[in-house]
C-alpha cells in the first residue's frame, strides 16, 4: 500500500453499508485515525481488522498534523475515519487534509456513506442542487441570520442538527420561512430506528413534541420555488 492519506467513509449505522475498498484500506493501512477509538475499534472489531487506532477529533486534530506527514514521509500509509460517514463533512479531518496538501503527500479517498445525500436522496427535493450547510451556530441570533439568508434559495437547504435543538430549529424555520415550508428530517439514518418525516414544521413538531427526540438528526428545507 502506498504512503499517504486515505479518507475512509464508515456506515452511518449499518454496518453492511462498509464498502469493500474501506474494509481493505483499514487493513493494509499502517495507522487510522479515528474520531473517538472506542467506536472505530467496534468497527474494526467486526471485520477482524487489527491495525492500531489513534484519536484525531476536534481538540487534538490540529496538533496531529506534523506528526501524520511526517510518518507519510516516513513511508507510512494513513488512514483516517470519523464515527459515521464521510470525514471533514461536519466531521474532523479537514484541518489533516489541508495540512497534507502543501507537504507533498498523496492524498486519495476510499468514499462511503455520508448523511447529507442520503437524507436528500429519501426526501424527494434534490433535483436540481442543493446547499449544505451543516450545524448551524448555537446563538439565536446567528441561526436566524443563516436562515434569513437561506430563505429565498432557489435549492434545498441542508443541516445537521442536535436532538436537544431540533424542535427550536423548526420553529425557528417556520418564524422565519414561513409555516407553510416544506421540510425533511431524518433521524437516526440506517439504523434500528431509523425515522423519516415530512411536512411542515409545525406538523413535524407536533408529531416529536410528546416525546424525547434521540439521534443526530439531519434536515431538510425545500427550496423557495
Amino acid at each position: 500500500m502506498d504512503a499517504g492519506l486515505y479518507v475512509v467513509g464508515t456506515p452511518l449505522g449499518h454496518l453492511g453499508d462498509m464498502t469493500a475498498r474501506g474494509i481493505e484500506t483499514l487493513k493494509e493501512a499502517s495507522l487510522i485515525l479515528a474520531e473517538d477509538t472506542r467506536t472505530t475499534r467496534n468497527l474494526l472489531n467486526h471485520f477482524g481488522i487489527k491495525t492500531h487506532c489513534i484519536s484525531c477529533h476536534k481538540f487534538n486534530e490540529a496538533q496531529r498534523c506534523e506528526e501524520i506527514i511526517a510518518r507519510i514521509h516516513n513511508g507510512e500509509a494513513v488512514a483516517m475515519v470519523t464515527d459515521s460517514g464521510m470525514p471533514c463533512i461536519s466531521d474532523p479531518g479537514a484541518r489533516i487534509v489541508e495540512a497534507c496538501r502543501p507537504a507533498d503527500v498523496m492524498i486519495t479517498s476510499a468514499p462511503g456513506p455520508t448523511a447529507v445525500t442520503t437524507a436528500l436522496a429519501l426526501s424527494g427535493f434534490g433535483g436540481h442542487g442543493f446547499l449544505f450547510a451543516g450545524f448551524l451556530a448555537r446563538k439565536s441570533g446567528a441561526r436566524r441570520k443563516i436562515l434569513e439568508q437561506c430563505a429565498a434559495l432557489p435549492v434545498p437547504v441542508i443541516l445537521y442538527e442536535s436532538p436537544y435543538r431540533l424542535l427550536k430549529l423548526l420553529e425557528e424555520i417556520e418564524t422565519v420561512m414561513g409555516s407553510e415550508r416544506a421540510v425533511f428530517v431524518a433521524r437516526e439514518l440506517t439504523k434500528k430506528f431509523e425515522e423519516l418525516l415530512s411536512g411542515t414544521p409545525a406538523q413535524i413538531r407536533e408529531q416529536f413534541g410528546k416525546r424525547t427526540v434521540k439521534g443526530e438528526c439531519v434536515v431538510i428545507i425545500d427550496s423557495a420555488e
